[in-house]
Parts: structure tokens; sequence; C-alpha cells
């Protein structure tokens, strides 16, 4: 999923505009306010241990290519490929996922449309930093 951080004022919403735009190319995909969920985890960049909280939204475009020469970009961001998942994909287990829950809150929009309150994960251990 394309993601970041915040740039100083910006609120989640509008980071996930930028990012998607930043990461994928798309200009014409607009992100409505609905949250399915929250979560934390820990991560190092560069070295550092890092809590990062995430906010994921949802939203629908059409399965594409990113536009636009972006490999400087993904190299700096150090992503290394791209591809568009099924639902079996995301639950086939074949790749870890962030965040874990992702492919059942999925399933969970497909059968009784999004949440009307964000799913709070809590903090997800993910075995990333110092063994833990």
């Amino acid at each position: 999923m394309p993601g970041g951080g915040l740039d100083p004022g910006e609120s989640p919403l509008q980071a996930a505009e930028r990012e998607l735009r930043e990461e994928t190319g798309w200009t014409d995909i607009e992100i409505d306010d609905t949250l399915l969920c929250l979560w934390e985890h820990d991560f190092t960049r560069a070295g550092v241990p890092v809590r990062q909280h995430e906010h994921i939204f949802l939203t629908h475009g059409p399965r594409r290519d990113p536009v636009g020469d972006l490999v400087d970009s993904h190299a700096a961001d150090k992503i290394l490929r791209w591809r568009w998942w099924s639902p079996a994909d995301l639950s086939g287990g074949r790749e870890p996922l962030w965040p874990p829950q992702l492919p059942q809150l999925l399933a969970d929009v497909r059968k009784a449309g999004a949440p009307a309150t964000p799913v709070n994960l809590g903090f997800v251990r993910n075995g990333f930093v110092g063994g833990t």
C-alpha cells in the first residue's frame, strides 16, 4: 500500500493522498475519509527503531500501472517492486502483510461495507526490531 510519514501540518488523510500521488503518479484517485483501521508497529529505519502509528484509508480505483517516471523516487523510498493483490493472494499467506489482519478486514468490508468507525488494531508485534 502507498504510505509514509506525515509532513508538518498534514493530516493523515492529506498524507495518504500525497503518498498515493508520489508512489503511483495517479492524480485522479480521490480518497474519501473512510478510515478502515488504525494500528501501531515497530520497525527500523536507517538503523533507528521507530514506532509507527498508521491510518489505513479505503479508496477505489482502476487496476492499472503507476504513471510517470517513478524509478528515482521508488529507489529513494526503497520500493523494490509493486503489484496488484487479489483477495486470494492476500489471504494466501505467501508474503507478510502489514497489518497482518488486512485480509480479514477487507473480507469484512466486502461482506458488510466499510466500518462506521475504524477498527483499532492497537500495537501489532512484527518481529523486526531487536527480535521482538
